[in-house]
């Protein structure tokens, strides 16, 4: 049996959570939040789905995406009012790992070829509300998308034999044993529905009542069993830990067998203490929990590399990571670019919570949104005027003057360097 995932669904009607496709009662005015929540307490996948039904009102979801994506550390999938190609773009700018199409609706199957064409069917999703759709269209879903949502309980194991596709389940049902035996389905990947999406789930002890029917549930699928790793005489590995986005070393921890798995299942870095004698989750008693981005191994099997998404500091003594102490050789400046950015953006951020007298970039907070805007034209003008100068030393300048504007409105408009880089991967 392959392994299995925990999967909330949000639904998104007038920019709040609601509980069902059928049933807008509001179950989280702030569905942001919500989403954050489901990320914090270890499920594995968020769904979410736009109930709208006019333009201003998808716009209004596609917004809550994009700010849902800013705050969650798990991936998303999301459709709902999906009509046209454009759409599609949009719900996967917003940050969503796959869009869904409805294919109770006529319009997606038209749409799923070309979509697949300009996207890759590794984004795509199909919805499905019954067996005979999926019989109906098992060719085009085969050929166009890298998913299946069902919405409807139905024989599960007969899915298997019509496509290899995964699956995820939504379902209404709140029944514990009908939910294990949906799991248990060979077809099935991950589990949705009302019982998942519940404000206050505890995703872990509900996983832990799935291994106890030997349902595998994990957040990652290792390649490689621990048996495969050398250790040493204690059974430990040595794992190096690195932020995933700077690529600055953290930290160094060691991972016993047991230690591994919870890692692996859980999706957060669990470690060996030596000397406490015990497993310890980075982050347990700090709030700095790290979040598994991947795990690689070396060519002799004896050192697990970890980029993480770290939360706060790695280092117990507040430090960003615990390699701080200079010992010997030439000091260097940091040249990765996205740290720059990063540093001067933070400064910038600090300026406009902490104001500090003369500051220029406190001027133009206080002058406001028109006056940053004006000196964006200007410093944009003084790039093109720079550019006709054959001394490229010019050109550097003025483009450093333009990004530190560009960087006081994202801070105005609380757009990160995170959403920056999100969106240019994405295109």
């Amino acid at each position: 049996m392959s392994y299995k995932r925990l999967i909330p669904c949000i639904f998104i009607a007038a920019g709040k959570a609601v509980k069902w496709f059928d049933d807008h009662t509001v179950i989280a005015e702030d569905a942001v939040e919500l989403a954050k929540r489901y990320s914090d307490s270890g499920a594995d996948e968020l769904l979410v789905f736009d109930l709208s039904v006019y333009a201003n009102e998808h716009d209004e979801a596609i917004d809550v995406m994009k700010r849902m994506n800013r705050v969650i550390r798990i991936p998303m999938v999301a459709g709902g009012n999906v009509k046209r190609q454009e759409d599609v773009k949009k719900i996967l700018y917003a940050g969503s790992k796959r869009a869904i199409l409805n294919f109770s609706k006529q319009d997606s199957i038209k749409l799923i070829e070309d979509a697949a064409k300009r996207f890759g069917k590794e984004k795509l999703a199909v919805s499905l509300n019954d067996f005979d759709s999926l019989f109906k269209h098992q060719h085009v879903i085969q050929e166009y998308c890298s998913e299946i949502i069902f919405m409807h309980r139905l024989d599960l194991n007969s899915v298997a034999n019509i496509t290899n596709i995964p699956c995820v389940v939504v379902t209404d049902t709140m029944e514990r044993e009908e939910l294990f035996k949906i799991l248990k389905s060979s077809g099935v990947r991950g589990l949705s529905g009302q019982f998942i999406s519940q404000p206050d789930m505890d995703f872990n002890q509900f996983k832990e009542q799935c291994e106890q029917r030997e349902i595998r549930m994990t957040s990652f699928e290792s390649m490689i069993e621990f048996s495969e790793f050398k250790t040493n005489e204690q059974g430990l590995i040595p794992v190096i830990v690195q932020h995933y986005k700077t690529q600055e070393v953290l930290m160094l921890a060691y991972m016993n067998k047991e230690a591994f798995n919870n890692t692996i299942k859980t999706g957060r870095m669990t470690y060996y203490s030596r000397s406490r004698q015990s497993l310890w989750v980075k982050g347990e008693t700090s709030g700095h929990f790290q979040y598994v981005k991947s795990l690689t191994i070396d060519c002799d099997n004896d050192t697990l590399l970890a980029k993480v998404d770290q939360v706060g500091a790695a280092c117990h003594t507040g430090n960003p990571t615990c390699f701080f102490q200079h010992i010997a050789g030439n000091d260097f400046d940091e040249t990765n670019p996205l740290r720059v950015f990063e540093s001067v953006y933070q400064v910038i951020a600090d300026r406009k919570e902490h104001p500090k007298e003369g500051s220029y970039t406190n001027y133009l907070f206080e002058k406001g949104i028109d006056k940053i805007l004006k000196k964006i034209g200007e410093e944009a003008t003084e790039v093109v005027i720079a550019a006709k100068n054959p001394n490229a030393e010019e050109i550097k300048y003025e483009l450093s003057d333009f990004l530190y504007h560009a960087m006081v409105l994202m801070v105005l408009k609380g757009v990160t360097w995170d959403d920056i880089v999100m969106e240019l991967a994405d295109r």
